[in-house]
């Protein structure tokens, strides 16, 4: 049962094969199998969990169904309030915080029936690309336990790849569930912008964050997707237009879709096997009728720089509320200055008090113009090139990671390496448009590459059409050889 798809898991609740109960059963043991190695989540709720499948095998068991997450074992990432759960961002700022209600995405799930197995590790505040950054220590790959899952969203991506889950929730500012779905070996979705309430998530930053899926095939992210998109008045930044049928194409062939390959995202700082899986599903898109055309998109080469102006200036002003007075740790002083002071220089981890410093200086008085504003209108030009892409393509694609999995420690003292991890996924970010990876074969270590697809805002339509594509034709099902230990 913990290799179930959602749609296995989904169909088999519904023809009495298997109970929501069993199926919660079986993925509370895997992860007590598993943690110990893991360490995917950070507070598993046992009791909340089991009541919640036994009032979902209730429901079936009365003619209600809710639809096809009910029943089914999810896992959300930290930074999701969670009512009565102890949620605290991979932060010691917020040990013991216990919110009061759930966010709209959570109670969305809850809504539609979902058991929430419990929350899941990630990089603090969500600013990582590895789950090392986390103050309670860091996560480790399912594939290869000396090495990182990818970040910030490495639990959720481990709890779905190791069978503690079958669905995972996480958010993407810079490629958060894009790169550890891809170093994982699952699929992994950030939505266009505005698509799913951001209402509940802990902000890092605003006009970037994107909460998204992380599943096991394409046909569940579209299913945890459509579970999940709608409009939220509690989210200014919620979509209010007609929302897209994420299914209107996903079962057209590729013929004739047109593919770009935006050539500034591979060669030079990409691993030999990572470029050489990408390749490989290209070459397979073009013999199933797919027009492949390079294109070019200049802002890239410095989208990265934009990105880490913009990504802290904004992450300084978010942290600003955790000061010790309201809620999450609190250290004496003297003065409420000095108990400000202390509070966050204990409660904030070394990666989150650089960026703060950095989103600090670039809004200073003097530097606003040089740093922050210029980093706006590298973002405005990396728009205007995506816009200009689409005109000619229907989708892009690029790696999801220049690298696989690295071993862990690899890059802690080196931030720009780490930074560079994200390099094919911030873009996304910066336009606000909708971008998967698809997890296509293994490199010479046995560990996944995933491929990115990119598409215009309100195109996951044709993003899922192209994703399930790949998925069919290069038919990637290994799972990791530690699974047969645990299991």
């Amino acid at each position: 049962m913990t290799d179930y798809t959602l749609a296995e898991a989904s169909a088999g609740l519904r023809a009495g094969d298997v109970s929501s109960r069993e199926l919660t059963d079986r993925a509370l043991d895997r992860a007590a199998k598993t943690e110990a190695e893991l360490h995917a989540y950070l507070t598993i709720d046992h009791d909340g969990a089991r009541a919640a499948a036994e009032s979902a095998d209730s429901a079936f068991a009365h003619g209600r169904d809710a639809g096809p997450l009910q029943g089914i074992p999810v896992a959300l990432k930290d930074n999701l309030i969670t009512r009565g759960i102890e949620t605290t961002a991979g932060s010691q700022i917020l040990a013991g915080f216990v919110p009061p209600y759930d966010g709209t995405a959570v109670q969305r799930l809850k809504g539609q029936g979902s058991v929430v197995i419990g929350k899941t590790n990630l990089d603090e505040f969500a600013m990582g690309s590895s789950t090392e950054n986390s103050a309670f220590g860091a996560s480790r790959n399912p594939w290869d336990t000396n090495r990182v899952p990818g970040g910030s969203s490495g639990g959720s991506a481990i709890a779905v790849a190791a069978g503690s889950a079958v669905v995972g929730l996480g958010s993407d500012t810079g490629g958060s569930i894009r790169q550890p779905a891809s170093l994982c070996g699952v699929v992994g979705v950030k939505p266009t912008y505005g698509l799913v309430s951001r209402y509940g998530l802990i902000a890092f930053a605003s006009s970037l964050d994107q909460i998204g899926p992380i599943t096991r095939t394409v046909d569940d992210a579209v299913t945890a997707l459509e579970a999940l998109a709608a409009h939220d008045p509690l989210d200014a930044t919620s979509y209010r237009g007609s929302f897209p049928n994420f299914r209107a194409e996903l079962d057209d062939a590729v013929d004739g879709l047109k593919i770009g390959v935006v050539r500034e995202l591979s060669g030079d700082g990409f691993e030999p096997d990572v470029d050489a899986a990408f390749q490989r599903t290209i070459d397979s898109l073009s013999a199933a009728g797919a027009e492949v055309i390079e294109v070019s998109l200049p802002s890239m080469d410095v989208s990265l720089s934009a990105y880490y102006l913009i990504a802290p200036a904004e992450a300084s002003s978010n942290l600003s509320r955790f000061d010790g007075v309201r809620y999450g740790l609190r250290k004496d002083g003297r003065t409420v200055e000095e108990m400000m002071t202390a509070t966050r220089a204990e409660g904030f981890g070394p990666e989150v008090t650089r960026r703060i410093l950095l989103g600090t200086y670039a809004l200073s008085a003097g530097y606003y113009d040089a740093f922050y504003r210029q980093a706006q209108k590298v973002r405005t030009l990396v728009i205007r090139d995506f816009k200009a892409a689409y005109e000619k393509v229907d989708v892009l694609v690029s790696p999801t990671s220049p690298t696989t999995a690295f071993e862990i420690g690899a890059k802690t003292q080196d931030p720009l390496s780490m930074y560079l991890s994200d390099i094919c996924t911030i873009p996304s970010n910066l336009a606000g448009d909708p971008a998967i990876s698809v997890p296509v074969g293994l490199d010479r270590d046995g560990l996944p590459i995933g491929f990115q697809i990119m598409a215009p805002a309100l195109g996951e339509a044709v993003m899922f059409r192209a994703a399930r594509a790949v998925e069919d034709l290069v038919a990637f099902d290994q799972r990791p050889s530690m699974l047969e230990v645990w299991t």
